[in-house]
Parts: structure tokens; C-alpha cells; sequence
């Protein structure tokens, strides 16, 4: 499979402002040139399912190794392969690299050195989840109104959208994909059925592949948050229920930078936060309340059983 680039002018890469998906189009061929066709396959799928979704809105001429590290821990808390990790992060050093070659950067920000150790230590982490969980609601509810307090014009919706978040045990792609339609609220439970990611134009919302297709159900924190909203949408099933200020699609990356998020976690004492979600800390949550290990398994998008367990106390034997 060869990806099919539309042409550019010749002028469009000396702008610094060219998105990375805009500029890799445009100098595809060249930053790969010389590879067999063996290497092109897992390299192509690299950009075209991580390194685009992930990194091809932010301006080639502004990429920092910061950027790139935020991609990178993200690969690997979303439990990719090592050889499919490092297939993504190669694709990117060379389309940067011919960045480098074209004047638009002075130094290839991708070269990471030491990655595959924190890649062996998420590993390690994955024994433990219940580690990178928040240790409480009180320090949940600190948290947000933290994060609240350091956007730059005071956003309540970004601390509603971290609790729920929390209460949930899902992705924040997955809550700016929300909408009225997806809760039942007979049963309180929310059909997860899709997810909000980048595109060349922008932000929009994807199926979610089957094993993350699940019914989550709302504790009363998580409906509380939901009540309100659910009354305003009750003739408007499309409604999204957590937006950015704008009142359009929020992206992590988004969230992140509006909040300061990187600098309040390490503030509060939350480091494990600035490579990881809330995820853990819901599902960690979830089994402390006494959910049976086949329910979190459902909850949890149906990875496997031994996965789950970790979530599990302590004391909680084997099975729930």
C-alpha cells in the first residue's frame, strides 16, 4: 500500500506555520527515499495510524523534543508493541530530518535517546496499575479546580471534564466524543462507541475499534456532572456534552496546554500524570467500590484477564 499525497506548491514548504501532515505530504518521497519496499509498509502505517493522529496538526516549524516526548508516552500507554513504537518514532525522525535539510528546523527534535527504557518502564508499570491511580476524590476535585484556576480564562469545563474523565475510567478523546444520545439514563450507562482524533483539516470523531466498543456505567459523581447537561440536549440527541470554551471538539493535547496540565500535576505531587490519563484511576476506583472482575473487564474495553486483576485490592483473592 503506497499513501497517496495531494501536490503542493513549491513555496508551501518554506513556511514555517505548514502543519507536520501538510509538510510530510509534500516531502514524502524524499525523506524516503532509499528504503526497500519491506520498510516502507510498517513505516507508512506508523504515520499514517500514530505519528498523523497524534502529532500532524502542530507546526513543522514550531515541532520541540517536547512535542515528541508527549507522542511518544502516548504510544506507550496505549500499550503499542516496542517494534511498533519504534517503527512510528523512525518515520517521524526522517520526515523531520528532511525539515532540517529544507531550513525549517535547526535541529531533528525525534532524536530521542533513552525512550526504550521508559518504554521497559511502563511495562513495569502495567504490573501495577493501581499505582498511577489518584490516591482519593479529594485529591481529584484538587486537581481540577487546579487546573481550572491555571487556564488562562478560568474554564470550569475543564475540571468537569477531568472528573468525569476520572469517574468514568476513560480517554479524554473518548469524552470529547460524547454526546446526549450515548447515555442511557435509565440504566446510567454510557454506549462507548467512538472517539475524537486528528485529521490533516482538524479535529473529528472516529468509531471505536471492538475492543474499545463498551458500556460504562455512571457512578452518581459521574451523573451529577451529566444531569444538567442532559436536560439542555433533551431535544438534541447530537449534542456534545464536554466541550472546549468554544463549544467545539477538545483535543488531550488541547486540554493540556490550556490548563498548564504538565506543571500542575508536578506541583500537586501527581508525576505519573504527565505520562499517563486518569484511566487507571478510574478503573482502580471502580474495583475498590467492589465491581466484579467481569465487569471491569467490559469497562476496561475486554483486555486480558491477568491485566485486569492488577486493578483488583490487595485482599480481593482471585476472582470478584
Amino acid at each position: 500500500m503506497t499513501i497517496a499525497f495531494p501536490a503542493r506548491s513549491s513555496r508551501a514548504v518554506d513556511s514555517r506555520t505548514m502543519s507536520l501532515a501538510e509538510y510530510g505530504g509534500y516531502r514524502w518521497a524524499a525523506a524516503m527515499h532509499g528504503l526497500e519496499p519491506l520498510t516502507m509498509c510498517p513505516y507508512e502505517a506508523g504515520w499514517r495510524l500514530r505519528v498523523l493522529p497524534s502529532l500532524g496538526h502542530v507546526p513543522v516549524g514550531k515541532m520541540t523534543r517536547r512535542d515528541v516526548n508527549r507522542a511518544l508516552h502516548c504510544w506507550i500507554a496505549d500499550e503499542y508493541g516496542l517494534s511498533t513504537v519504534k517503527n512510528s518514532l523512525a518515520v517521524l525522525v526522517r520526515v523531520l530530518e528532511q525539515a532540517v535539510h529544507d531550513g525549517i528546523l535547526d535541529a531533528n527534535p525525534a532524536r530521542i535517546a533513552g525512550w526504550q527504557r521508559e518504554y521497559q518502564r511502563a511495562q513495569r508499570e502495567r504490573t501495577t496499575p493501581r499505582s498511577l491511580a489518584l490516591p482519593d476524590p479529594a485529591a481529584l476535585d484538587l486537581l481540577a479546580a487546579r487546573l481550572v484556576q491555571q487556564s488562562s480564562d478560568g474554564y470550569q469545563g475543564w475540571g468537569d471534564i477531568v472528573r468525569f474523565t476520572a469517574w468514568t475510567g476513560t480517554r479524554f478523546s473518548e469524552v470529547s466524543a460524547l454526546r446526549a444520545q450515548d447515555i442511557d439514563p435509565a440504566t446510567w450507562t454510557w454506549n462507548v462507541s467512538r472517539h475524537t482524533v486528528f485529521v490533516p483539516d482538524g479535529l473529528t470523531e472516529c468509531a471505536c475499534r471492538n475492543r474499545h466498543r463498551r458500556a460504562v456505567p455512571l457512578r452518581p459523581a459521574a451523573r451529577m456532572l451529566l444531569a444538567r447537561r442532559l436536560q439542555a440536549a433533551r431535544q438534541a440527541p447530537q449534542t456534545r456534552l464536554f466541550t472546549e470554551p468554544s463549544g467545539g471538539r477538545f483535543s488531550t493535547p488541547l486540554l493540556r496546554e490550556a490548563t498548564n496540565w504538565d506543571d500542575v500535576v508536578v506541583e500537586l505531587g501527581h508525576e505519573f500524570l504527565l505520562r499517563n490519563d486518569l484511566r487507571p484511576t478510574g478503573l482502580t476506583w471502580m474495583a475498590d467500590a467492589g465491581m466484579s472482575l467481569s465487569e471491569l473487564h467490559d469497562v476496561a474495553g475486554r483486555p486480558s484477564l491477568d491485566e485486569v486483576r492488577r486493578y483488583l485490592p490487595p485482599n480481593a483473592g482471585s476472582v470478584r
